[in-house]
Formats: structure tokens, C-alpha cells, sequence
């Protein structure tokens, strides 16, 4: 059965940092191309970053564009996302996602099947 497992989350002040963890169970991490997505009340779910199977390749918002940094341990089927310099706008449930996603289309929400239940992200003063 696969599962993905999101934490890490939490309240925090604006300009502070989290690292949210993804770690996977019930198959091979280094399978998939892992995506991170949220969404805000009201909003549509949104995709923040991805990163490919091997880890050479990953892509970002441009929102999160040299504030956050997805990485993977393919050894602990484990995927982070550092989130550094956080602001209001990114207060929001995030959620990580695994699929056989092609690179160039890896940070759409519709590429993937296989979804985890979610971390808040709350950044308030």
C-alpha cells in the first residue's frame, strides 16, 4: 500500500523557517518524481516545487524562487521542502505527491495519483 506521510508543519512567524518532511512507505521513493503542492482557503490547490527521481532536477514557483528548497534522501524514501524567509501569503495546507511524472510537467497537480494527508503552514505574527 503506498503512503506518504507529510510533517514538519507548524506556526511560525513571517521571516521565519520550517522543513517540512514527506517520507513514503510501501514502495521505492526513487521510483517516482515527488512533487510539493497547497492550497489556501478558498484557493485551488497550487504546485510549489518538484524534483525529479534522481534528484538532479527540480523546479519552483515563482512565489517560493529562491526562499524555498526541495531535496530528497532516496536512502530514507524521505523528500524535504526548507522553507526560509516565510511570508503571510504562504500560510496553507501543503501536501507532497508521487507519480511517474514527466520533469517538465512535474510541478502540475493533475501528474499525480498518489497524494499524503497534508501539513498546516500557518506564518503570523
Amino acid at each position: 500500500q503506498l503512503q506518504l506521510v507529510e510533517s514538519g508543519g507548524g506556526l511560525v512567524q513571517p521571516g521565519g523557517s520550517l522543513r517540512l518532511s514527506c517520507v513514503a512507505s510501501g514502495f521505492a521513493l526513487d521510483y517516482f518524481g515527488i512533487g510539493w503542492f497547497r492550497q489556501a482557503p478558498g484557493k485551488e490547490r497550487e504546485g510549489v516545487s518538484c524534483i525529479s527521481r534522481g534528484g538532479g532536477g527540480t523546479k519552483y514557483a515563482d512565489s517560493v524562487k529562491g526562499r524555498f528548497t526541495i531535496s530528497r534522501d532516496n536512502a530514507k524514501n524521505t523528500v524535504y521542502l526548507q522553507m526560509n524567509s516565510l511570508k503571510p501569503e504562504d500560510t496553507a495546507i501543503y501536501y507532497c505527491a508521487a507519480d511517474t511524472v514527466l520533469f517538465r510537467q512535474c510541478i502540475l497537480v493533475n501528474e499525480y495519483d498518489y497524494w499524503g494527508q497534508g501539513t498546516q503552514v500557518t506564518v503570523s505574527s
